[in-house]
């Protein structure tokens, strides 16, 4: 029992190294974790592959002052995420649409439609940060989901309204013109 205790001690110490991931790894940890593996996994498939770095102090301190700077960007980003946040949770668009008999537009309002009108009220938008399930098509007023970042989703006000129908009596007949 003693011998098989002192094996179990070498082999923990010869065949198990510390690697700390530098992305995410299916079974076995995400970016920045600090693992142990056998030596032949990391050796022969984590290093050479980039998966991960040895787990040394110098390696160690290096990582932390790259994770700390892709930290600060990505807070930059959510600010930025968040002051456009307010911007859009300010704007309104307003489409107006050819309706028929039971008050069906005709054709719809599309994410493609959404980002061009907060475009032109001087937000710029990706239209696949709409979360549209399917164009309406119907009048109304609806919210419509942004997500702007994944800790930031905010709500654009859309209405769809009926285009007012000018009566024929008051329009003028097109001027024809006459051949000279």
């Amino acid at each position: 029992n003693g011998e098989g205790k002192l094996f179990g001690k070498k082999e923990e110490k010869i065949g198990i190294m510390k690697l700390l991931l530098k992305e995410d790894v299916h079974g076995l940890g995400s970016c920045g974790d600090e693992v142990e593996v056998k030596t032949g996994y990391g050796k022969n498939f984590l290093i050479p592959n980039g998966h991960a770095i040895e787990a040394i102090p110098k390696n160690l301190k290096q990582f932390n002052h790259q994770k700390s700077i892709v930290q600060g960007r990505l807070k930059k980003i959510k600010i930025v995420a968040e002051a456009q946040a307010l911007e859009i949770k300010k704007a309104l668009c307003i489409f107006k649409k050819k309706t028929g008999d039971n008050g069906k537009i005709f054709g719809s309002v599309t994410t493609q439609d959404i980002s061009e009108s907060l475009r032109s009220n001087g937000i710029e938008l990706d239209r696949r940060k709409l979360q549209l399930k399917e164009p309406i098509k119907s009048l109304g007023d609806f919210d419509v989901s942004v997500k702007l970042h994944p800790d930031v989703t905010v709500a654009v006000k859309v209405s769809v309204v009926q285009e007012e129908v000018k009566s024929k009596e008051s329009s003028e007949p097109p001027k024809e013109e006459t051949p000279s």
